[in-house]
């Protein structure tokens, strides 16, 4: 009996095409889990930071041109921001590849984005405070008045929510997000008693009859916590590690440059933000602001679960952030040894 091939033949065909395809979707699966190769230099590099002294270091860098000398032929993009919570969803919507940023929402977008945001170097330290009407001397006067912050779950926001609670006022303090420009302009107003903010503004606040009740360095060991750092995109950092390397080699330019100029630092931030937000700072608030604040690429490593431990404090998220793979300090660390200076250690922030 003659038996017909074609139902093997046919059988065959189907098996290999069923093997081919699932090796092609194994193959798509790996790619798409597995890390971005190096691609050298970017094209184009987005960088966000926000027009406050507390970005001192990205504002002398823009304004100077030390970016750009770094980066050679890649194009340098770059956009502000009011606060963190704005910059992170731009982070995470592909819009941007770097991110000078709260140390705060930097811990968020890191566990928002499931660990494709990577902490890369420090920026700024200090430069908060709350500062409040002349007639409110403790915090138990805080009781039924109206405290703002520049943005619900910002560096500041949590700190101001952190401190309520260790007072026990929580839920006994309006607080309200606004534009730091819109809160000097309440506070003038009356609409709002005070603010727990970024410098410049709470120089300005403090120049619009304000007083301090509470300067954050004071909450800290060593009257340091990091105040503003740089975050990366994961996958700009695994394709382009020289432009980010490049990004952090013109911040320590305008680190060293302003802590050998301060008087031409103060000059040249002043002059941005009059570029940025057309109005520029008195003396006496610029002089206050920036004495306020510290410059260094030290992200302070060591305060990250202290930092991740306060926005549960604050009720801004439920659970303490796992911090494992949160830091990259490649970049930084080339930087810094090429500049003669120790390099960045931070254990239980790395893969």
């Amino acid at each position: 009996m003659r038996i017909n091939p074609r139902p093997r033949i046919l059988a065959a065909v189907l098996a290999a095409t069923a093997l081919a395809a699932g090796l092609a979707a194994c193959s798509r699966a790996d790619s798409a889990t597995a890390p971005a190769a190096n691609q050298g230099a970017a094209s184009e590099v987005r960088v966000g930071y926000f027009p406050n002294v507390t970005h001192a270091p990205a504002l002398i860098g823009v304004k100077n041109g030390y970016f750009t000398q770094e980066l050679g032929t890649t194009k340098l993009s770059t956009q502000t921001f009011n606060a963190g919570p704005d910059e992170v969803n731009a982070l995470l919507g592909n819009s941007l590849d770097v991110a000078f940023i709260g140390s705060g929402p930097a811990i968020n977008a890191f566990t928002k984005s499931k660990g494709t945001i990577q902490l890369v170097a420090g920026a700024v330290s200090g430069g908060a405070q709350l500062v409040v009407k002349p007639g409110i001397t403790s915090p138990d006067q805080l009781k039924g008045k109206t405290i703002a912050t520049p943005q619900l779950g910002n560096t500041q926001d949590v700190s101001l929510k952190k401190y309520l609670s260790q007072q026990k006022l929580t839920g006994q303090v309006n607080i309200t997000n606004l534009d730091n420009a819109k809160t000097l302009a309440a506070f003038t107003k009356g609409d709002v008693d005070g603010g727990w903010l970024p410098e410049p503004w709470a120089s300005r606040l403090v120049d619009a009859g304000a007083k301090v009740l509470v300067d954050e360095k004071t909450l800290w060991p060593n009257g340091q916590f990091p105040s503003t750092v740089v975050i990366v995109r994961s996958e700009f950092l695994q394709q382009h590690p020289d432009t980010v390397r490049e990004i952090l080699a013109g911040e320590q330019k305008a680190i060293d440059w302003a802590i050998a100029n301060p008087a031409d630092a103060k000059t040249a931030v002043n002059a941005e933000l009059k570029q940025l937000t057309n109005s520029s700072l008195s003396q006496g608030v610029l002089d206050r602001a920036f004495s306020n604040i510290a410059l260094g690429l030290d992200p302070i490593a060591a305060e990250y679960p202290q930092l991740a431990q306060d926005s549960v404090t604050a009720g801004v998220v439920k659970d303490v952030a796992n911090l494992k793979g949160f830091a990259d300090f490649g970049p930084l660390n080339e930087v810094l040894k090429a500049a003669g200076k120790p390099a960045v250690e931070a254990p239980g922030l790395t893969k």
